[in-house]
């Protein structure tokens, strides 16, 4: 049985909370059932148990190096990787004329979970190769398909998302990465330098095929001029260098096992690009890429909490320390310190987290296959616009949370938290990079408040309003719970009123605050789905056979956030509705 994630709860989350099997009604699920998916899960589970979790350490411990231009990173990885594309996981959503699978996203992301629970660093490598292929079948030529896809699903070749430049970090509009038409069609000279670039060199495969992002010569400024590129490190007919040079490798608090490059390209000025779909439409595909990513980075920070969860839970349940306080005999022995109040309270704070997180990002990911298979155009219209709107909640509240969730793992262990013989302190680390990842919270914070809810006359916010009240009035469990929600779920219409009628005072004003309507979003978002998952506990805790503990955990569970995490949202009105604006109106010459 694996020790980094609860396979009862994720089983709970897909087939009795979402009931992902009914997705096999889409023409293009067809051929999968219950069955299948929970072959693909129990999968997952052999090969992170077996091939990721035993080199958790050796790959914290033993970081890439640079050495003669070149990234060697742990020999480890080499036999993952082939085994990944051996497996089918690279493309295992494609259609099966790819060679895929045709596997829902949502099963594919909850089997991430599995693996990047298990050992995130090594988890990363295929699953940049799949979004980088992911773009090059959906937007490329067939000539770019047939040339580069087919040694990418199979593991020899790991794909990047090459955006971030030395002075145009989240603002893309200001890249200056270039590339110069050639003679061939389709070819361009391309020049300039991208830092931060996740597995953007290694030596555990045979080619590194980019997914660049650079303005043609000439192109208008801004976003509307940004064109995208498949740049490999090595021509592939030949296996010449093409001039992408690996000049620095960047040293990580954590995640160490997967390298971060920064890459100078066409030095000597050889580096051949090849524009993907059209000139000017780059930011616009690359969108596709990072909206998956950003799904994505919500799980990877779920997974890495639930595994400190995991293993400060056991620590609780084995470390005896005190007595209750009740008991004044000294000669009695001490309890396992899972005993007492405030490590319960840690403990739940860290399951609520870990499992609501869990069970919004798996609501998008099913949203994300309806939408995409989904044959009635105004439904398609209405659940793309719900995703659109969850997307920055689904990134920013589990990786926000996720942090403080790790944090509190490392709290349950005491000093040995903050030691290396314990895994907790390593969790800690590698869980700070998800706020930063594809886009700060910050930057998602501006496109909730001051992009998504506005889309087609705020028709997302108005799916999302439909949902929960949906779910609502469907409610079957301990009214205490709805109870709660119920005064949260109002008092945030009405803060959102309050906040969309300050847009009339001006951008500065209205967005000054933006990043705290992120996180009312989320708090309100994971309190939803600890609704849900009560009315699913609740009426299965009376049929036969039910495994009682499990349920009434998940309902005590849903009880503590509505009592301790929900709230928040109230604090956070008052914040909102207030007329003071310190951050607008301090100065920056006065810190």
């Amino acid at each position: 049985m694996s020790d980094f994630y609860s396979k009862k709860d994720l089983n709970f989350q897909l087939f009795d909370h979402l009931q992902v099997e009914n997705l096999s009604q889409l023409a293009y699920f067809q051929d999968h059932s219950k069955e299948t998916f929970e072959m693909i899960l129990d999968a997952a589970d052999q090969i992170a148990s077996k091939s990721l979790r035993p080199l958790l350490t050796e790959m914290d411990r033993q970081e890439p190096q640079l050495e003669n231009g070149s990234i060697k990173i742990h020999p480890g990885m080499r036999p993952i990787l082939k085994q990944f594309g051996q497996d089918g996981w690279i493309n295992a959503t494609f259609s099966y004329e790819e060679g895929g699978q045709q596997l829902p996203w949502t099963l594919h992301l909850a089997a991430g979970y599995i693996l990047q629970a298990a050992n995130y660093s090594a988890s990363v490598f295929p699953f940049l190769t799949t979004g980088a292929a992911n773009l090059i079948r959906t937007f490329g030529s067939s000539a770019l398909v047939e040339r580069f896809t087919p040694k990418m699903y199979a593991g020899e070749w790991q794909g990047t998302m090459a955006l971030t430049e030395p002075d145009a970090g989240s603002s893309l509009s200001d890249i200056s990465t270039t590339g110069y038409p050639t003679e061939n069609p389709g070819e361009y000279r391309i020049k300039g330098q991208k830092i931060y670039i996740s597995c953007g060199d290694h030596d555990a495969c045979e080619n590194i095929i980019h997914l660049m992002l650079a303005r043609v010569e000439g192109a208008p400024a801004g976003t509307k001029g940004i064109s995208l590129f498949v740049v490999p490190k090595f021509i592939p007919e030949t296996g010449e260098s093409n001039d992408v040079l690996t000049e620095g490798l960047y040293h990580k608090m954590g995640y160490k096992g997967a390298p971060i490059a920064h890459l100078m390209i066409g030095s000597n000025e050889k580096t051949i690009g090849y524009l993907v779909g059209e000139e000017n439409m780059g930011l616009k595909y690359m969108f596709q890429m990072m909206n998956e990513a950003r799904i994505g980075v919500g799980m990877n920070a779920v997974a890495i909490a639930q595994a400190a969860y995991q293993a400060s839970l056991a620590y609780a349940k084995e470390r005896p320390q005190g007595r209750k306080i009740t008991e004044k005999d000294l000669s009695k022995p001490q309890v396992p310190i899972i005993e007492h109040a405030d490590v319960k309270r840690m403990l739940l704070f860290q399951k609520s987290i870990s499992e609501g997180s869990l069970a919004l990002l798996l609501y998008a990911s099913r949203l994300m296959d309806e939408t995409i298979h989904e044959p009635i155009p105004d439904r398609k219209k209405e659940k793309h616009l719900l995703l659109e709107l969850l997307t920055p909640i689904a990134k920013s509240y589990p990786s926000e949370m996720g942090v403080l969730s790790t944090s509190a793992a490392v709290q349950v262990l005491g000093g040995a938290g903050y030691t290396q013989d314990f895994p907790v302190e390593q969790y800690y680390r590698e869980a700070r990079i998800h706020p930063i990842h594809e886009g700060t919270t910050g930057i998602h914070g501006l496109d909730l408040l001051g992009r998504k809810i506005f889309l087609e006359n705020g028709l997302g916010w108005k799916m999302l309003y439909q949902a929960i009240e949906k779910d609502i009035k469907s409610y079957q469990g301990p009214e205490d719970i709805l109870l709660l929600f119920d005064q949260s779920w109002k008092k945030s219409q009405d803060t959102a009123g309050t906040i969309l009628q300050k847009a009339q005072e001006g951008p500065e004003i209205f967005l000054a605050d933006a990043s705290l309507f992120l996180e009312l979003c989320g708090v309100l978002c994971v309190g939803w789905m600890w609704l849900r998952q009560t009315h699913v506990a609740s009426q299965m805790i009376d049929k036969e056979n039910a495994d009682t503990a499990f349920l009434n955990g998940k309902i005590e569970t849903a009880r503590y956030f509505m009592e301790y995490e929900l709230p928040k949202i109230h604090y956070i009105a008052k914040r909102l509705h207030s007329s003071a604006y310190p951050t607008v109106n301090m100065r920056s010459y006065w810190f």
